[in-house]
């Protein structure tokens, strides 16, 4: 069965790290453009970040550009994303996705792994 789990997150103060874990069974993660996405309460889903398949190319949303790096180790089939400076804003539940069409937000993603809470909070 393939699946994605995402581990790491939890409760730290503003300012504080976190590294966000999405691992990848049943499939190679490599081949596929493997995005970030997260969702706050009452708020929509929001793409944080993606890394292109093909490339390697990142990309980030402009609310953490400068904070967040995401990277991929193809020999653990995981990828990190690896968020500094947080702020309270960026408490949300977030989700990996693995896609064949591309790192678009919008872009049709294959799977999607059920989540991990960060809270940012004094």
């Amino acid at each position: 069965q393939s699946q994605l789990v995402e581990s790491g997150g939890g409760l730290v103060q503003p300012g504080g790290s976190l590294r966000l874990s999405c691992a990848a069974s049943g499939f190679t993660l490599e081949n596929y453009n493997i995005g970030w996405f997260r969702q706050a309460p009452g708020k929509e889903r929001e793409g944080v970040s993606c890394i292109s398949s093909s490339d390697g190319r990142t990309y980030f949303a402009n609310s953490v550009k400068g904070r967040f790096t995401i990277s991929r180790d193809n020999v653990k089939n995981t990828v990190f994303l690896q968020m500094n400076s947080l702020k309270p804003e960026d408490s949300a539940i977030y989700y990996c996705a693995a896609s064949h069409y591309g790192c678009g937000w919008s872009d049709p993603y294959d799977y999607y792994g059920q989540g991990t809470q960060v809270t940012v909070s004094s």
